[in-house]
């Protein structure tokens, strides 16, 4: 780890923290998954903080308004806190798959951005989330990645992660149980 920077884990918000309602327009809809604020608080009791990267091409497309998604953003930290947790930040990406930008993931310039706003060391975090693209940044960071196979989760995005033959890359059947084995992976204590 470089001097000063500290390891984070980077998750995913809808399918993974939130039910995925494709194109979220009213935060009176956000519902918090069953693991997510524990998994959150499992984190935040090993000191590891907690960053919200993700894809919302909704903005692009028109059917939701940057200030929609900004209601959203803040029901997803609030009941993320009453369960327990806390989230350092997030971060999203506006765009469409076709602008090609950089900070779609599996772009990785998002986390670079929160990196550098954090003191956070992306070599020794975590990325994880309910598709493959979600996972995928571990390959471009040389952090770990964690793929929770969700009720919308594409059986190619599976299929992927387990043969990508990196050792980084791992497949797991719950929130909770990537959060334990990313901070194990990191060399973190567990509480």
């Amino acid at each position: 780890m470089s001097e000063g920077l500290r390891p984070a884990l980077f998750i995913d918000r809808d399918g993974t923290l939130i039910a995925d309602a494709h194109y979220l327009a009213d935060a009176s809809r956000v519902v918090l998954l069953p693991e997510a604020g524990r998994a959150v608080a499992l984190a935040n009791a090993a000191n590891v903080p907690v960053v919200i990267v993700t894809n919302q091409s909704g903005i692009a497309r028109g059917l939701i308004t940057p200030e929609q998604y900004h209601a959203t953003r803040a029901r997803t930290e609030q009941l993320i806190a009453k369960a327990g947790g806390t989230v350092l930040d997030t971060y999203h990406c506006p765009h469409l798959p076709s602008d090609a930008c950089r900070c779609r993931k599996p772009g990785t310039a998002l986390y670079e951005r929160a990196a550098t706003e954090h003191r956070l060391d992306l070599a020794t975090s975590a990325y994880i989330g309910d598709r493959w693209r979600d996972a995928q940044p571990a390959l471009a960071t040389g952090g770990v990645g964690m793929l929770v196979p969700g009720i919308e989760s594409p059986a190619d995005d599976v299929e992927m992660a387990r043969s990508s033959a990196s050792p980084r890359i791992h497949v797991v059947e719950s929130l909770i149980s990537a959060v334990q084995l990313a901070l194990q992976t990191l060399g973190v204590a567990l509480p």
